[in-house]
């Protein structure tokens, strides 16, 4: 990567967001081919073999460190790696690629509210008024824009798993201000390794059951691309990015994935942008930049 690059901030997490979009679609793009628990386990174990060669050095010194604090890096695995990504996969079996992109805008209002149950951290009018503005842009999408569906509180299946993986997520973002201090590689190769663990029995079952890879090179290259992009190469870029400009200017940048990841679900996947769309993305644009001045730190685990 040239040098000039290395060292624009935004530069790199662009392009990580460009990957962790690009994920989201060939999440889509897979159903069908690649079972979704077989998919969420070959990502992340597949991507901690490729990161172990670059984070042994690190992990070495930083073991002891990392031992005194197995409890919450257990819990890190099992909510940023394990149940969400598994979770967001099965949700994309279905609903689209689009909703999942929109919905998971409202990410950071989730962890403020995550950030308050747990530590305390109170919103401010501001904040709370953001939250209330996305959570609405949330509904508009996850309702499809029915004001039938919205009184009868009946949501797309896909729906309902993505809206639990994003709550769920948000606790490990929350979490994330007390994750020991060593070198990120050696954080990020444990909770990838502990999340691996923890997905194996649910692979191993979805396996026994019948469900396996289908559909020749093109969804072992997709399962490939995300062990490797989206999940190696981008927590690489994100964490570059926060060295630049800080934890909190680098976690807004996921905001750009509905943006990306909007282009890209028309033009790979075919997906109309619906009027629904829009609404819920202009309100939870509102919450963004409400909030925006004050959001917790965050760092993504797509």
């Amino acid at each position: 990567m040239p040098k000039s690059m290395w060292n624009s901030a935004w530069a790199l997490l662009v392009l990580g967001n460009i990957f962790w979009s690009m994920n989201v679609v060939l999440g889509r793009a897979v159903v069908g081919h690649v079972p979704p628990v077989t998919l969420a386990y070959f990502r992340w174990t597949g991507a901690f073999l490729v990161a172990f060669a670059f984070a042994w050095p690190h992990l070495k010194k930083d073991w002891p460190i990392l031992l005194k604090s197995w409890k919450l890096l257990v819990l890190l695995a099992a909510t940023g790696i394990a149940t969400f990504n598994t979770a967001a996969y099965i949700g994309l079996t279905s609903t689209t690629a689009l909703n999942v992109l929109l919905m998971q805008s409202a990410l950071p209002l989730i962890i403020m509210v995550w950030a308050f149950a747990l530590f305390g951290e109170r919103p401010t009018t501001r904040q709370s008024v953001a939250i209330i503005l996305s959570l609405i842009g949330v509904g508009v999408i996850a309702t499809h824009g029915s004001v039938q569906a919205l009184l009868t509180l009946r949501l797309n299946r896909g729906d309902a798993w993505i809206l639990g993986a994003s709550v769920i997520y948000g606790i490990y973002c929350a979490l994330l201000r007390r994750r020991p201090d060593v070198h990120p590689l050696s954080f990020l190769i444990v909770i990838m390794g502990l999340g691996s663990c923890m997905m194996l029995p649910f692979y191993v079952m979805e396996a026994r059951g019948g469900a396996i890879i289908q559909g020749g090179w093109p969804s072992y290259l997709a399962v490939a691309y995300t062990a490797v992009f989206p999940s190696f190469i981008s927590y690489l870029l994100f964490n570059r990015g926060v060295e630049l400009i800080g934890s909190a200017r680098a976690g807004q940048s996921m905001h750009l994935m509905p943006l990306f990841g909007s282009i890209l679900a028309v033009i790979f996947l075919g997906e109309a942008f619906q009027p629904y769309h829009a609404g819920g993305i202009v309100l939870i644009a509102a919450g963004i930049l409400l909030a925006s001045g004050r959001l917790p730190a965050t760092q993504p685990a797509r």
